[in-house]
This record gives C-alpha cells, structure tokens and sequence, in this order.
C-alpha cells in the first residue's frame, strides 16, 4: 500500500511538463548507456592500472545481474505497475517480473565497487544509479520496492564480489 502511494506521487508527475519527462524518459532509457561508454573510455586508457577494479566490477554486475535479480524473478513474479493500474507510462516495457529492478542492482552493485576503490567516482555513480532507478519508477515501469530491493541487493552484491576476490587474490 505505501509503495503504491510512493509510486503515485512520483507518476503522478508524468505527463504534465515535456522537459520533465524528457529528462527522465533519457535517465530511464538511456543515461545507462552513455554511464558505460564513460567507464569503457576510462579502462582503456588506464586498464595495466586498474585491472583488479575492472574484474570486480564486471563480477558483481553479472553476479547480480545474471544471477541473484533472475533468480528473485524466478520465484517471485510481481507484475509492473502498468500491468494492473492505470499509470503515465512514458517508455514502452515488457511485462516481465519487476521485483527487483535489474537496472538497480547493476548500478548499485558497479557503484559499490568503484566506491572502494574511488571515493569520488563512487559518488557520482551511485548518484547515476539513483537517477537512473528513480526516473524508472517516474516513467512507470518500476514499484519504488523494486528499486530498493535492486539497490540493496547491488550493494550486496558489491560487497560480495569485494570480500571474495580480496580473499582469493
């Protein structure tokens, strides 16, 4: 119930200012692109430097991503918001399982990564990650629950792969 009031009152939003929804429908849609290419132009010019960040951070966005967000949504099928409400859905979205939101995760857990090893650039990407996962639920396709459970389960994640691959090095 608190979740659905959550995701009203940031919905609601949509639909009635054109520069709003532009801005989130790029968030949602596709900063996550332009977040990666950022991070790729970064390893190639200093990868000899930061191979150990690279492989903990492409391991805990496959781990969460590949593996705990599609097991969850194996066993817990939870409909999109648009599936059974009326909402201002402003991108187009499969109906697959929402909970929980895969973008989240992935960010959370590359944010938490990166925070370890850079205090700054940690920062700035949980920060993306939380435009990218706010903007999803503005734009429709996410409960706020799907968001926070993809954040938690990301850091998670990150801590995870951090632990492990410092045991193992």
């Amino acid at each position: 119930m608190v979740d659905y009031l959550i995701f009203e009152k940031i919905n609601s939003l949509a639909g009635k200012y054109p520069v709003l929804d532009a801005i989130a429908i790029f968030f949602a849609k596709y900063f996550d692109y332009f977040l990666i290419f950022i991070v790729f132009l970064f390893l190639l010019k200093n990868f000899k430097k930061y191979w150990r960040p690279v492989i903990k951070t492409v391991s805990a966005g496959i781990l969460v991503r590949l593996g705990f967000t599609e097991i969850i949504r194996f066993f817990y099928k939870r409909p999109r918001p648009f599936v059974e409400n009326k909402v201002n859905l402003l991108l187009n979205h499969s109906s697959s399982s929402s909970f929980p939101s895969g973008h989240a995760a992935f960010y959370f857990a590359i944010s938490t990564v990166i925070y370890s090893y850079n205090k700054k650039a940690g920062l700035l990407f949980f920060l993306a990650s939380f435009l990218i996962s706010f903007s999803r639920v503005f734009v429709g396709i996410h409960w706020p629950s799907d968001i926070l459970g993809g954040a938690l389960i990301g850091i998670f994640s990150g801590l995870l792969i951090l632990k492990f691959i410092k045991k193992s090095s």
